[in-house]
């Protein structure tokens, strides 16, 4: 991992640990436009992290029901995320 992407997964990481503590979404939004205005190239590969992250705790979500026993809707045939509630 280039540092770069260690910078940019640290924030990533440290972001979503902080929304999910306190339920604020836009510290994601705040964390980019402060970041991206000293280096757009940070900024990007943040977004990057952020996607990847909130894509694996939906990944996660999802075999815990699996695990659970619980009733797996269908995915539709989309590249869109399936909701299936929180």
């Amino acid at each position: 991992m280039s540092i770069l992407e260690e910078v940019a997964d640290g924030l990533a990481k440290r972001t979503t640990e902080l929304m999910a503590r306190t339920g604020i979404d836009t510290i994601e939004k705040r964390i980019a436009d402060e970041i991206g205005s000293s280096s757009p190239t940070l900024q990007e590969t943040y977004l990057t992290a952020m996607r990847i992250r909130k894509a694996e705790a939906r990944g996660h979500r999802l075999l815990d029901k699996y695990e659970k026993g619980d009733a797996i809707p269908k995915a539709g045939i989309s590249s869109a995320p399936q909701e299936m509630g929180h």
